[in-house]
């Protein structure tokens, strides 16, 4: 790992094996079957080389300020490769390990604050020979009720033996900035249809499905894991990226809520939570040697 990046926590259980950088987000850095990747390695410095990031206290770009009981909340740019405020702040701070064993390990965030959304995490982690567990909680450490999410985003090894299959109700479209195009999801064009398994579009896809079953099975050839991918109900939108098809990865993300949900109709996906209320989500990657 480069320099700075503090130490790397290693869990195993069986041919199984996960590294996680604390002091990075608590991001996941490397998960593999012997040699063979479930999830992309870590391919150098910076919050998106790795393999995985936690989302909280919201997931992907909001796009302005938004009323939130007749006073508007404008929330800062976090990144400035990004022209939005992105991700929340907890894949930035540093996570303390509290309970750490060969195969499970807990880690907290007690300070996180993204303007007026301050809060605390934790993720548990849980690796056996044929699965990963990780679940997310947050707890709002506001002073009054404020709306909230949170998600996973893995990166997953791409080449041309991919294969995805899951089944949503609609998708969210992007425009040129990479937020909704419609203020409503709108029904899903063939191309984009994963009801049965089918390799990712040759060109740029960074769509939201709306209304996931919550199911994802994901086909590899033999440079990489096939993985099944199971997301608790509180996390019902999956965001798809890639850049195309000479890409070495794809994203597949679980989350709570679609881009831009505090500034679309109903804040869709959001929780409002009272002071002390938690929000969690899990997703379980399974696999077969």
């Amino acid at each position: 790992m480069a320099a700075g990046e503090g130490s790397v926590l290693e869990l195993t259980a069986g041919a199984a094996r996960l590294q996680v950088l604390p002091a990075q987000g608590a991001a996941l850095v490397g998960l593999w079957l012997g040699a063979c990747p479930v999830l992309r390695p870590m391919t150098g410095e910076g919050h998106f080389a790795v393999s995985s990031i936690v989302l909280a206290p919201f997931s992907n770009r909001v796009s302005r300020a938004f009323d939130w009981n007749g006073a508007m909340i404008d929330l800062p740019r976090n990144l400035a490769s990004e022209a939005f405020p992105i991700h929340g702040d907890a894949f930035q701070r540093s996570w303390a390990v509290t309970t750490a064993s060969p195969y499970r390990a807990v880690l907290d965030l007690p300070d996180g604050a993204f303007g007026p959304l301050r809060y605390s995490a934790q993720q548990v982690i849980a690796l056996s020979p044929d699965r990963l567990e990780l679940t997310l909680t947050l707890t709002s450490r506001a002073e009054t009720p404020l709306p909230f999410g949170l998600g996973f985003h893995p990166w997953f090894p791409r080449d041309r033996d991919t294969r995805l299959q899951f089944s949503a109700g609609a998708v969210w479209q992007e425009d040129a900035r990479h937020l909704p195009a419609t203020q409503a999801s709108t029904p899903i064009p063939a191309p984009w249809n994963f009801a049965q398994a089918r390799p990712l579009p040759g060109g740029w896809i960074n769509n939201g499905f709306a209304d996931w079953s919550g199911d994802l099975h994901i086909h590899q050839g033999s440079e990489a894991v096939s993985v099944s991918l199971q997301a608790s109900p509180s996390l019902r939108t999956l965001i798809l990226y890639s850049p195309d098809a000479q890409a070495d990865f794809f994203c597949a993300e679980p989350v709570s809520h679609p881009v831009d949900a505090f500034n679309l109709p109903g804040r869709p996906g959001l929780q409002v939570l009272e002071p002390g209320e938690t929000l969690s989500g899990s997703i379980i990657l399974e696999w077969t040697a």
